[in-house]
């Protein structure tokens, strides 16, 4: 996949104030990170991605290549390049079988 882009049939919206508390919790040394912070809504039901999964999904808008999402990702949080690369081809390789995101 070369530039993922979210498919304009889900609905969705960033749930900014859960966002900031799941940060704020993880700041703490709190287990937080499954919790949602992504709004997905596709065929009448709702989805939520945890904040990682929410990050990787704001950022797959077509203009963007998997390897560029990385870079951005990597600055954000402490784990090998290699890990975060496969973390997140895995996961836009699911969401594009779900039909959730769509090649650019």
């Amino acid at each position: 996949m070369n530039n993922p882009r979210r498919n304009p049939d889900i609905i969705w919206r960033v749930e900014r104030r859960r966002q900031e508390e799941v940060l704020r919790a993880l700041e703490a040394g709190e287990e937080a990170g499954e919790r949602g912070t992504v709004l997905l809504i596709e065929k009448g039901t709702m989805h939520q991605l945890n904040l990682v999964g929410g990050m990787i999904w704001e950022r797959c808008d077509g203009r963007r290549s998997l390897e560029q999402i990385v870079d951005e990702l990597a600055g954000e949080f402490a784990v090998g390049r290699e890990e975060l690369e496969d973390d997140v081809s895995e996961f836009v390789a699911d969401l594009v079988k779900r039909g959730w995101l769509l090649n650019a």
